[in-house]
């Protein structure tokens, strides 16, 4: 058990460290592919969706049926679901669309457009202009780091369950994470012209997941049961799935063309299907 703790602890914080390593990306990268962060984010959703449903609503339903009966457990599964859904729901709500860098509209999609090589800096009211990148890249972090800690919970949860789906939640969390990093750390770097702090903020953001990674240590450790394990296994899958609808595709439609998205989408969802026959 102990190792299990280890394993996913380690997912955990791989997939937060992801965070920094898209702020670590500006030093080397001047230019993104809007095509290939479109595919990226929509493969990213793809083996977020079909886990969700394949593997953490299965288990969960599974968990709570063993206590409850079919029916009972079902209707638990549901509420764990759409609960989990309600939490990163309420999280959106209370951060201001226009600040929130899940929403693409205003400055966000200027700051985002900047990241990918789609539009050049403003270098009229320098200082004003540098000031609103600034608050943007703090607000940024801030609100990811939120983001991140659910993010966090769920991957642990998801490796003490089923090391290989711990692994498939890690990978797919740190493949978006990347992009949310850039977000983070560009708008930092126009502001200050200080990579090394764009690229520590990105980082400290991303250290929000091996936190929520250990709440969901003490969570198991002290108040481990099956029923309790199939709520969070639900909630988990809820949170994926908005996180998924609410936020990559969006943005994945946002940087590259329909297609584009929706291929990256299937090709993650191939992938992680295929890939639960040969583990």
């Amino acid at each position: 058990m102990e190792g299990n703790y280890i394993n996913a602890f380690l997912l955990t914080l791989f997939a937060g460290l992801a965070t920094g390593i898209g702020g670590l990306a500006i030093m080397f990268i001047r230019k993104f592919s809007p095509k290939v962060l479109s595919a990226a984010l929509g493969f990213s959703a793809g083996v977020m969706i079909l886990i969700s449903f394949t593997e953490l609503f299965a288990e969960a339903q599974n968990s709570f049926s063993l206590h409850y009966g079919e029916k009972s457990g079902l209707l638990y599964t549901l509420l764990s679901f759409f609960g989990g859904m309600g939490i990163i729901a309420l999280i959106d709500r209370l951060v201001p669309s226009y600040e929130n860098p899940h929403e693409i509209n205003g400055l966000t999609a200027e700051v985002h457009e900047k990241a990918i090589g789609l539009a050049p800096a403003n270098k009229t009211n320098a200082v004003e202009h540098g000031e609103k990148l600034l608050r943007i890249g703090v607000l940024s972090s801030i609100v990811i780091a939120v983001h991140n800690f659910p993010e966090g919970l769920a991957t642990f949860v998801s490796a003490m369950e089923s090391n290989s789906m711990g692994i498939s939640i890690a990978f797919a969390i740190a493949l978006h994470n990347i992009p949310e990093g850039i977000a983070i750390a560009i708008p930092i770097y126009y502001a200050t012209s200080k990579k090394g702090r764009a690229v520590l903020s990105a980082t400290l953001s991303g250290l929000a997941e091996p936190i929520g990674g250990f709440v969901g240590f003490l969570l198991l450790s002290t108040l481990l049961s099956d029923s309790l394990m199939g709520a969070v296994l639900a909630a988990v899958a809820g949170i994926m799935v908005y996180i998924s609808l609410d936020e990559l595709l969006p943005t994945a439609e946002h940087y590259g063309e329909h297609h584009m998205a929706i291929t990256g989408v299937i090709a993650g969802m191939a992938f992680i299907g295929f890939g639960m026959l040969i583990f």
